[in-house]
């Protein structure tokens, strides 16, 4: 009976201690107005690299999406946006850390470099997206699509 205790005990506390992974559609969220303005699908490259995908822009009061790249460097110039892969080289570094990923603004065309943080619970991703150093950047808080 004690062998069993424990066994559960163990299996308790090593999935309550892993994280989720940050695979899975996010909703991506303004940081200056907390409005929604899109979707993004992450999903696990076989690199072992994590990569996104824009899958919807949300129109909001005042804003009409662009459709297109058309400040981007190129392979990006002048490609949809819907499709394009807009993060890309995330790596793991510990159970809800994650580093040295590049992230690209499509309406602006800069790119920033990126880290993040997956919630214990694996329902919010803490992204920072920056140049240089992190001190100097912007961060958003994104939603996961259930």
């Amino acid at each position: 009976m004690k062998t069993i205790f424990g066994i559960i005990c163990i299996a308790l506390l090593s999935s309550s201690a892993i994280a989720q992974n940050i695979v899975g559609t996010w909703r991506y969220i303004d940081d200056k107005t907390g409005e929604a303005k899109g979707l993004v699908k992450i999903e696990q490259q076989a690199d072992g690299t994590y990569a996104g995908t824009a899958l919807k822009s949300t129109p909001r009061v005042g804003y009409t999406p662009k459709e297109f790249c058309t400040n981007c460097p190129a392979p990006y110039t002048n490609k949809p946006i819907i499709g394009m892969q807009v993060i890309s080289g995330l790596k793991t570094e510990d159970q809800i850390n994650y580093t040295n990923g590049k992230i690209i603004d499509p309406v602006s065309g800069k790119f920033y470099r990126l880290k993040g943080k997956i919630s214990t619970n694996g329902k919010k991703l803490f992204l920072r997206g920056y140049m240089g150093v992190s001190a100097v950047g912007r961060s958003q808080t994104w939603l996961r699509v259930e």
